[in-house]
């Protein structure tokens, strides 16, 4: 049978210890005994470090989490940029793509010069329809932030299928126009089925050279404004 191991028992002199803390006052520190000179050692050392850690170590720290969340930001550009540089020749191509999606809506925007030429081709599609354009009054030119929009009061008096006609002929014209608040009543009861159209006509240009100028000015001024507050 294997021999039981003996118990081993650790009893702590309570008193002794109690003992040392006595009579400590007016005593040098290096007359203390070891108890508490090592506690009193262990007190100004954890002193030492809080005071480090709030006046030093602290900045530290917070300097070297920032660091870490830069590093972060750091590394998610790198792959962000790394994947551009991968697809770069398909997002060459998608820009020529859109390039030339562009290139074709400007063509169909008219310029500063050539507005006359389009008010002529609106007024000529109610005529050449047998409809009786009444009214045609161009309205101010409203200048937005990439193009110009130009509203065109208009009143066509014809038949159900004259006025058809007429605003398949505006959305066939090569240039953009529109129709808008669109409104029909019989015009005259004794003449038939003779109808009258009143509405918006919108047609767009894009802006020259000197517009562009402006814009970007205004912008630039509103802008400055802005940050001034």
């Amino acid at each position: 049978m294997a021999k039981k191991l003996p118990k081993l028992s650790i009893k702590i002199d309570t008193a002794a210890l109690l003992a040392q803390f006595s009579a400590l006052r007016g005593r040098h520190v290096g007359l203390w005994p070891p108890l508490p000179r090592g506690l009193l050692m262990f007190a100004v050392f954890a002193s030492i470090v809080a005071a480090g850690y709030g006046l030093y170590w602290r900045g530290l720290f917070e300097e070297l989490d920032m660091g870490r969340q830069q590093e972060e930001q750091l590394k998610a550009q790198y792959v962000d940029k790394i994947k551009q540089a991968v697809n770069l020749p398909a997002l060459r191509k998608q820009k020529e793509q859109v390039l030339q999606f562009v290139s074709q809506l400007e063509k169909q925007l008219p310029s500063k010069a050539e507005m006359d030429a389009l008010l002529s081709d609106i007024n000529q599609a109610g005529v050449g329809r047998g409809a009786q354009l009444v009214l045609f009054k161009p309205g101010e030119t409203v200048v937005k932030e990439y193009y110009a929009e130009l509203p065109i009061t208009v009143r066509v008096v014809g038949s159900y299928h004259d006025l058809g006609a007429f605003a398949s002929d505006l959305a066939n014209l090569p240039r953009i126009v529109t129709l808008h608040n669109v409104q029909i009543a019989q015009q005259d009861r004794d003449k038939g089925a003779i109808l009258a159209m009143d509405a918006t006509a919108k047609t767009f240009r894009y802006l020259d050279p000197e517009e562009i100028a402006q814009q970007r000015a205004a912008a630039a001024k509103k802008k400055s404004a802005e940050a001034k507050k």
